[in-house]
């Protein structure tokens, strides 16, 4: 079987189904690893289907496990993706039914796995989930906003390697996606003077910011793969940047909020087209880290950037690519502490 496939090559422990008939949950749980602790999941809502959702949730649960080993956090890696109720979720009632029945589902695994916030999803609806189960974070964390600030920190690190400086000033960024993350990202450029492009899938959000911000110039998703930029800084869902665009790409260096903008087949093309790629895990972990820890949005964001300031030095000591050393740090984190056991 495919999935069971898949599981084994990038080493999941368990792929769980969710389902509640009256509230509308269905759900795909991934557990990625919880060698170094519970698996964190990052509970996300969208309409997708079965496939994208199981696809979507072994992914993300991968990329988990290498943001809180880079963090140096004692948990794993966890993902839960939700379908969207045929029915919606605009009614208050209907949302926290949907939330609760989560909660009651996976309270069997709270030994295992712990939720917190992830697209779609908001700190009222993990607060749902906690009514009926401990196994949550970040229920007083506004996780969106930190993530987005953590991000810019690591850009400016990312960008002191692939441009010489760490100043925005005049630095031309692309940004694709405009959710949270990316509204939050753009406004910190914005305001030191960088040179923005955005573009979204719902192109109202993208004329929304460029209504907020001076100077901001919209494209189309498509089009801004072409826009010449000194950094592409992909927000959006997953998997945006595809192996076959990367020649388009006119960048320097990739640096943005989304987890895996790129496949691997991805990273092996900008690897070769000479693009400088910081990696999802490593420069999007300040919410995660916020919500682990209670840490403030600054000093989550202080951690971020010296995790990039660490890889890019390794990075440029022994000449290899910056998303290979970013991988390897996490993997012997994960080698050397899971040895002990837990670390919680």
């Amino acid at each position: 079987m495919l999935i069971l496939e898949e599981m084994q090559a990038r080493g999941h422990e368990a792929l769980t189904l969710l389902h509640h008939a009256p509230s509308g949950l269905r759900a795909a749980l991934a557990i990625h690893s919880t060698v170094l602790g519970p698996a964190i999941a990052g509970v996300r809502l969208g309409a997708q289907d079965e496939q994208l959702a199981v696809r979507g949730a072994l992914a993300l649960s991968e990329s988990l496990t290498l943001k809180a080993a880079l963090a140096g956090l004692n948990y794993g890696g966890g993902a839960c993706v939700l379908m969207m109720p045929e029915a919606g979720v605009d009614d208050p009632h209907a949302r926290e039914a949907l939330f609760r029945a989560l909660g009651r589902q996976v309270r069997p695994l709270e030994s295992r796995v712990v939720l917190t916030e992830d697209i779609g999803v908001s700190p009222a609806d993990i607060a749902f989930v906690a009514q009926e189960t401990p196994a949550t974070l970040g229920v007083n964390t506004d996780t969106s906003s930190v993530t987005g600030y953590g991000v810019y920190r690591g850009m400016k690190a990312a960008a002191r390697f692939a441009l010489g400086s760490e100043s925005m000033r005049g630095v031309r960024v692309a940004i694709l996606g405009v959710g949270a993350v990316g509204r939050t990202l753009a406004g910190h450029l914005h305001r030191e003077g960088a040179r923005l492009t955005v573009a979204d899938q719902r192109a109202d959000r993208a004329e929304a910011l460029a209504d907020q911000l001076d100077g901001v110039q919209v494209v189309s998703a498509d089009q801004l793969l072409d826009s010449p930029c000194d950094i592409f800084a992909p927000c959006a869902y997953g998997h945006s940047i595809r192996s076959d665009d990367v020649p388009r790409l006119q960048c320097r260096l990739i640096a943005g909020g989304e987890h895996h903008p790129l496949t691997r087949r991805g990273e092996a093309a900008v690897k070769e087209a000479g693009i400088i790629y910081m990696p999802d895990y490593a420069i999007n972990a300040a919410g995660l880290i916020a919500a682990a820890q209670g840490t403030t949005p600054e000093q989550a964001a202080e951690r971020v950037y010296m995790i990039i300031n660490r890889i890019t030095a390794v990075a440029e000591q022994y000449g290899k690519p910056v998303h290979i050393v970013a991988r390897r740090m996490a993997e012997r984190r994960i080698d050397l502490i899971g040895s002990l056991g837990h670390g919680k």
